[in-house]
C-alpha cells in the first residue's frame, strides 16, 4: 500500500510546535548546556567499560529512555526559550551570478505525460522543495523564480517589491518577488543554512490564482510562422489566454495573454493555436505551469517548504540577571531542549536555572583551591562529585555527580549525596573543605540549607525534546554564545 505523509503535514506540525510557545496556556521550553567532562571510556559501577566516544568524535546521541535520564546527570544550566526566540524558516539559498536556479513547477515527481519518466529540475531534484526555485538576494529579499530561460545561468540580480507584478532580468529568468528579511530576522534567523520566512500582508492582498508561465516542452513542427493570438488554455479554470510565436514552421514563444482564474490543470490544444492561424501546427506540446492554492505569495510559509522552526538563543557570560547560573569557568559539550520541566516541584518559570549542585564551605579551616573537573569525596559519607566550578570568593563549590564510578557513583555502586558536616577532597588538587551545615540563606543567588543547595531544576522533570552532542565548547564572561537549533518536521 503505498503511501506518503504530504508537506502540508510536516508543516502542520511546523506550525503547531511553533504555536505552542504563544498558545493561551503554553508549553513552556528551555534550552539547556551540559557535558562539562571529557567525552571517554567510563567504568559502570558494576565494573564493566562504557564507550562514550571522544572530544573529537563525540557519540550520537540515542532516542531512549535512559539517554533522557542521562541528560540531567551533567546538565549545568537551562535557559527559558519565549516566542520572541522562535522562526519558521527555510533553507538558504543565496542568489549567485553565474548560478543556474530552478524554476517553479508544480509537477516536479509527476510522470511526464507519455513515458515512465518523472519530471524533474535543472538541478535534478524530483520534488519541488528539494529544488533551487527560490533566492535570497543581498538586499534581503526573497524572491521565487518562475522561469529560467532554459536552464541558463543567471547575470542579473532581482531587485523589484512590486506586490502584484513578476520581473523578467536581463538573463531571461522571470522572479516573483515573496517578501524581505526584516533587520531582526537578519540578526536573529539568519545562519549559514537557513533563513526566516513569513507571508508579505501586501504580497498576499495582491495574490491571485492565475497562470504566468506556459512552457515549450516540444515546439513541433509544420506551422505558420508569425504570433498568433487569443489562444484559449484549457482546464477547470476560466478566462486564460495565451499567445503563440511559431519561427520556421515551430513554436519559439509562449506568452501568457491573460493569466485566468481558478485553474488545477490547464492544456494548450494544437488545434486551437492552428484555429489561430498556426496553420498546421503537429507534434507541439505546451506545459502549463499551474500557481499554489491562491497564488504566488499567498501563503510563504507553504510555497516555500516552511517545515523547519528555528531557536535561537544567547548564553551571555553568567547571566547577571540570576548570577551563577551559567558557569563560565568550565566548558559544556550538549545542548538540549526540554520542555514544561519542574523547579522545587512546580513548573519551571525562571529566566535562567541552575542544573548543578552546590556546597558552600566553612571559612575555617581554610578551604584549598579546588580544581576544575576533578573528583571530590566525602568522609563518611562516601558520596562522589565532579567539580564544575570552585568560586573561591564565596566559597561556593559547584559539582555533578555522573553515573560512572569515581565520577558520581560510590565504591557500593550507588549515588550517595553529599550531605552532613563530613569533609570533602578534591582528588587531583588534595584540597579540602568542611560544608557550612550553620547556613540556611541565600549566597550569590544561590539558596542554601544547611550547607547545601539542590539544582534548580528537578531532575527527570518535564521532556527532552533535543539531545545534540558535540566538541567542547569554552566559556568566559565577557563571551556570548549564539545558538540556533533548526529542527525539521
Amino acid at each position: 500500500m503505498p503511501a506518503i505523509i504530504t508537506n502540508k503535514f510536516r508543516i502542520h506540525n511546523s506550525e503547531q510546535f511553533f504555536e505552542s510557545f504563544s498558545e493561551a496556556a503554553p508549553n513552556v521550553y528551555y534550552l539547556g548546556i551540559g557535558r562539562p567532562q571529557d567525552f571517554t571510556t567510563s567504568t559502570r559501577p558494576d565494573g564493566r567499560t562504557e564507550n562514550e566516544g571522544t572530544d573529537s568524535a563525540s557519540p550520537t546521541p540515542t532516542d531512549t529512555v535512559v539517554e533522557e535520564a542521562y541528560t540531567y546527570d551533567d546538565l549545568l544550566a537551562v535557559k527559558k526559550i519565549t516566542s520572541s526566540d522562535i522562526s519558521k524558516v527555510i533553507p538558504r539559498r543565496n542568489w549567485t551570478s553565474g548560478e543556474v536556479y530552478d524554476y517553479y513547477r508544480h509537477d516536479y515527481g509527476k510522470f511526464i505525460t507519455g513515458t515512465t519518466t518523472a519530471q524533474t529540475s535543472n538541478s535534478g531534484a524530483n520534488t519541488l522543495f528539494d529544488s533551487t526555485f527560490y533566492v535570497k538576494t543581498s538586499a534581503d529579499r526573497v524572491y521565487k523564480c518562475l522561469w529560467n530561460n532554459n536552464g541558463a545561468t543567471v547575470s542579473d540580480e532581482p531587485t523589484t517589491t512590486s506586490p502584484s507584478a513578476t520581473q523578467e532580468t536581463t538573463d531571461g529568468y522571470v522572479w516573483k518577488y515573496m517578501y524581505t528579511l526584516t533587520s531582526a530576522q537578519v540578526a536573529n534567523f539568519l545562519s549559514t543554512d537557513f533563513m526566516a520566512v513569513a507571508t508579505d500582508s501586501s504580497v498576499l492582498a495582491a495574490a491571485s490564482q492565475k497562470i504566468d508561465i506556459v512552457t515549450i516542452k516540444s515546439a513541433g513542427t509544420g506551422g505558420t510562422d508569425g504570433t498568433h493570438t487569443s489562444i484559449p488554455i484549457r482546464g477547470d479554470g476560466s478566462s486564460g489566454t495565451v499567445s503563440v510565436t511559431i519561427s520556421s514552421g515551430a513554436v519559439s514563444a509562449v506568452t501568457v495573454t491573460n493569466g485566468g482564474s481558478g485553474y488545477t490543470y490547464g492544456y494548450i490544444r494544437v488545434a486551437d493555436i492552428n484555429t489561430a492561424g498556426g496553420g498546421s501546427l503537429t507534434g507541439t506540446e505546451l506545459d502549463v505551469i499551474i500557481p499554489p492554492r491562491n497564488g504566488h505569495g499567498a501563503n510563504a510559509v507553504e510555497e516555500l517548504g516552511g517545515f523547519f522552526v528555528m531557536l535561537n538563543q544567547s548564553l551571555e557570560g553568567t547571566e547577571s540577571a540570576n548570577s551563577g547560573d551559567y558557569t563560565v569557568e568550565n566548558n559544556f559539550r550538549k545542548i538540549v531542549l526540554i520542555r514544561d520541566p519542574n523547579s522545587g516541584g512546580s513548573a519551571a518559570s525562571a529566566t535562567t536555572l541552575r542544573a548543578t549542585k552546590a556546597i558552600r564551605l566553612a571559612a575555617s579551616p581554610t578551604p584549598g583551591t579546588f580544581q576544575v573537573d576533578e573528583k571530590i569525596s566525602q568522609a563518611t559519607t562516601g558520596a562522589v562529585g565532579k567539580v564544575v566550578e570552585w568560586d573561591a570568593v564565596n566559597r561556593i563549590l559547584y559539582y555533578i555527580q555522573p553515573r560512572f564510578t569515581d565520577e558520581g557513583v560510590d565504591s557500593n555502586g550507588n549515588l550517595t549525596a553529599f550531605s552532613t558536616a563530613a569533609v570533602i577532597t578534591g582528588a587531583s588538587s588534595s584540597a579540602t573543605g568542611t560544608p557550612d551545615t550553620s547556613i540556611t540563606s541565600t549566597v550569590n543567588n544561590v539558596v542554601f540549607t544547611g550547607g547545601y543547595s539542590v539544582s534548580e531544576l528537578d531532575a527527570d522533570s518535564g521532556d527532552v525534546m533535543y539531545i545534540e552532542n558535540r566538541a567542547p565548547i569554552a566559556r568566559a564572561s565577557d563571551q556570548t554564545e549564539n545558538i540556533k537549533l533548526i529542527i525539521e518536521f
